[in-house]
């Protein structure tokens, strides 16, 4: 691994050395977040400043977990890391990067750099698959494609390895040039170019040419000469590197122009491509082993190098004949006996598992962490060292179980056994361990899977999943957290964030969703009802929860459970006191919340005397920990000067009840909109509710925000009907001409309107619009297919997501975003998943 003493840091980083530790103390790790870290010793925190976190804040966090070295852009103070050593450097950022520029310096082994619009990663995967036979190779871990992504990638590259692949990806101009500088390659493969992630730039052109800085130096470039704005720009870098006498070879295919490799067919059935490639004047049949166009191209850049590298085409066509799907998602599902199980078993090298142990601590909430992991493969690493480290990962997560299958796991058990707390059990193979499955053995756990795929754990996967309904709500997890960040970077600094999350989260889920918000540093919750915060507190869940519409019924529960009620009426803070002094208890947070013109609930001005009165008199049971008011309409500009009015009024009301209380209180009014419409009023906290869930009234968030749910379906049956015939109950849909429908699995017992049946909405199947057909049934409805093609049952049907907005359903149904989002049943299988 990397060893750098604390010196040689700052001479590459230019940086300045302060502290109290050995300038000589040498460092093999980087931290860039507090949370992840696995093991102290050797690790060098870096103290990088986003867009909405600073890590210079959470340096304390990482000092108490034992971390002694920093690398930081202003001083600390000093009495609080006493025995700590500092880089002291201008950017941290640019410091990280110096320092892997410079580390990637001193390896002469080929180095593929990849970049382009999509599938830089399912390349980069592929030929780790086609390659790895015969190298031993470094990879970008998942997409860690950023400007701090490919340094902590590069990072990673050793004295053993023998051929590197590191995927690049922008988002405005300037990014490339330092990542080329990081990843400095020698092969460079231009995947494609397209409309993705366009915004930073003034358009497509720039963005190719901003693209095309990654190979200003690389030996070899790849890419597909089928498009022109690439091909002008391969031109342009052909032109420039011959005028500077370092002439660019180049390695292109098409399937309409001359090339080095040119396809003069393409043909499909149902599970291959088929391919006929012309070769020096040679023809080779090549079969891929998928459908869509992304697959054959991504499997074309592939092939492209490996005739490059010298594989003949035997090898290539048995090694692309057997290449396997690239999961680019970290799933979390249901399972039985009150698991959870996070499949993430399509690879297990270190990198991955450390991602993925990650996840699993943040999803894990009051549930035992178990994890069951294959041996790791092709890691060319000393085994005895490299299950210590992985036994160390476990040790560090905090994971109690775990299930070894694989020789290598069974022949260094010992070293896991050795780990206290940790009950270990080992497996030759999944056969073996599917052999002694119990489902009685699982039992209130969060499951991780993590395996290479020659030991195919989908069989464990299936064995631990609950068996659920086929309809699906996928709940894409990082959307949520990039929602939560564009919201975060329009606060004022020390404005906190409650993120609410009734109504199952506004249908999303419940601890899932919790969890990864508190991870996310999120400061409160907000739940509707006292059950809805029970069920998060037995969850695990810690944080503050504010219950919306506390019942007097549910009073001592909530106290039972230190739950936080809302209080909008005398006569419940005095039923509440009650519980309270009942419960021997004192100090128990309380909000107060103010009518300010929603009249809904809350207090009026007329009732502030009292109420501040009753507040003293029992204040040493209960503390005020805020005031609140909720706005009627902040999304709407026709609406302002009655949302100023509001806001006036609050803070009249709330300076009576502040300036009455011997004790600091918070004050919270916006909402959602409110945080970017009227950062004026964000006080001490806001409330963020739709905008969470990728929602906002305003056209130019809309676009930032990325949707967070997918609803799915498949089609149980397909029918071909003939005039005359009908549908449905009532025969009220009657075939006027030859249709062909599909029976699907969603009604309206699943949350699908009954009021959009006759065709008022319409399904996406293959991408195509599929329109309803006759009354939407209670379990099922009918979608009329005629005309998109290759239609079969148990297709996959999209009811609402990225590409059919939940906001057109809404639409569609003459209602909001919010009902369509919390009336989703129960019986509906929540998925989450992390790219």
């Amino acid at each position: 691994m990397p060893a750098y003493s604390l010196e040689q840091i700052a001479a590459i980083t230019g940086g300045t050395c302060i502290g109290y530790m050995d300038a000589q103390y040498i460092i093999t790790r980087l931290c860039i977040d507090s949370r992840t870290l696995v093991d102290a010793e050797q690790t060098l925190f870096i103290a990088l400043k986003g867009e909405t976190r600073d890590g210079h804040d959470f340096m304390e966090d990482a000092y108490i977990k034992g971390i002694r070295c920093f690398l930081i852009s202003h001083p600390p103070a000093a009495e609080r890391f006493s025995d700590a050593a500092f880089i002291l450097v201008q950017d941290t950022l640019a410091a990280l990067q110096r320092l892997a520029a410079y580390h990637r310096s001193r390896f002469q082994i080929p180095v593929i750099g990849i970049t382009g619009s999509n599938g830089k990663t399912i390349v980069k995967e592929w030929l780790f698959q086609l390659l790895s036979k015969d190298y031993y190779i470094v990879r970008s871990p998942k997409s860690y494609n950023s400007q701090i992504g490919v340094p902590l990638s590069v990072w990673q590259m050793e004295e053993t390895h023998q051929l590197a692949i590191f995927e690049a990806g922008i988002s405005r101009p300037g990014e490339m040039s330092k990542l080329a500088d990081i990843i400095q390659p020698s092969i460079g493969i231009f995947t494609n170019i397209g409309d993705a992630h366009q915004e930073g730039f003034a358009g497509i052109e720039q963005k190719v040419a901003e693209k095309m800085r990654l190979f200003t130096k690389v030996q070899l470039l790849i890419y597909r000469k089928d498009y022109p704005l690439i091909q002008r720009a391969v031109a342009d870098l052909q032109l420039q590197r011959s005028a500077a006498q370092h002439p660019l070879e180049i390695f292109d295919w098409s399937t309409s122009e001359k090339a080095r490799l040119q396809v003069t067919s393409v043909s499909k059935d149902l599970h291959h491509i088929r391919v006929e490639i012309y070769d020096q004047h040679q023809m080779h049949a090549l079969q891929i082993p998928f459908t869509d166009d992304g697959s054959f191209e991504n499997a074309m850049h592939c092939v492209c190098l490996m005739c490059w590298m010298g594989y003949d085409w035997n090898t290539i066509q048995e090694r692309i004949s057997r290449l396997q799907p690239v999961e680019m998602r970290l799933f979390l599902k249901h399972g039985i006996n009150g698991c959870i199980v996070i499949n993430d078993s399509y690879n297990s090298d270190l990198h991955s598992l450390a991602i993925a142990l990650d996840f699993l601590q943040q999803q894990s909430s009051g549930l035992k962490k178990t994890v069951i992991l294959s041996d790791v493969l092709q890691s060319g690493r000393d085994e005895q060292d490299l299950y210590q480290q992985i036994a160390g990962q476990m040790q560090q997560k905090g994971v109690e179980r775990l299930i070894g299958i694989g020789p290598r796991l069974m022949e260094h058990q010992d070293i896991f056994e050795s780990i206290p707390n940790l009950n270990g059990s080992f497996y030759p193979d999944t056969a073996a361990f599917m052999r002694a499955f119990s489902p009685d053995d699982f039992r209130e756990e969060a499951i991780l899977l993590k395996g290479a795929r020659i030991f195919a754990f989908e069989k464990i996967s299936r064995l631990l999943e609950q068996r659920l309904h086929e309809t699906v709500l996928e709940i894409n997890l990082q959307a949520i957290v990039h929602n939560l960040k564009l919201f975060q970077r329009f606060l004022k600094p020390g404005v906190q964030m409650m993120a609410v999350v009734k109504a199952f989260s506004y249908g999303s889920g419940s601890v899932e969703i919790a969890s990864l918000l508190a991870y996310h540093g999120v400061h409160y919750l907000a739940v509707a009802y006292a059950d809805e915060g029970i069920a998060l507190r037995k969850g695990g869940i810690r944080l503050p929860i504010l219950v919306m519409n506390p019942e007097p019924g549910s009073f001592q529960a909530m106290i039972q459970w230190n739950l936080e009620p809302e209080i909008f009426t005398l006569t419940q803070l005095r039923q509440f006191v009650r519980e309270v002094q009942q419960a021997q208890q004192s100090g128990f947070p309380i909000h107060l919340k103010l009518d300010t013109g929603m009249h809904r609930l809350g207090f009026e001005p007329t009732q502030l005397p009292a109420l501040v009165e009753a507040l003293l008199q029992m204040h040493p049971y209960i503390r005020v920990a805020s005031v609140f008011s909720h706005f009627t309409a902040s999304e709407d500009p026709a609406q302002d000067s009655f949302t100023t009015q509001q806001a006036e009024l609050f803070e009249s009301m709330s300076q009576q009840i502040l300036q009455a209380l011997p004790y600091r209180v918070k004050r919270h009014l916006g909402n959602s909109a409110a945080i970017h419409r009227h950062p004026q009023w964000q006080y001490d906290m806001v409330r963020l509710g739709i905008g969470l869930y990728g929602v906002d009234s305003d056209p130019e968030i809309q676009k930032q925000l990325q949707p967070v749910a997918t609803l799915k379906t498949t089609i149980a049956q397909i029918k071909h009907l003939m005039p005359g015939e009908s549908v449905g109950y009532g025969r009220a849909a009657r075939i006027e001409k030859p249709t062909t429908i599909a029976t699907v699995r969603i009604g309206y017992a699943d949350g699908y309107p009954r009021r959009l049946s006759h065709g008022k909405a319409w399904m996406l199947v293959h991408g195509q619009q599929a329109p309803t057909i006759g009354w939407i049934c209670m379990d099922m409805l009918m979608l009329d297919v005629s005309g998109i093609p290759d239609v079969r049952e148990g297709d996959e049907v999209i009811v609402f997501g990225e590409a059919l907005p939940i906001q057109q359903l809404a639409r569609w149904a003459d209602t909001i975003p919010y009902e369509m989002m919390t009336t989703i049943s129960q019986r509906v299988k929540r998925v989450y998943y992390q790219e």
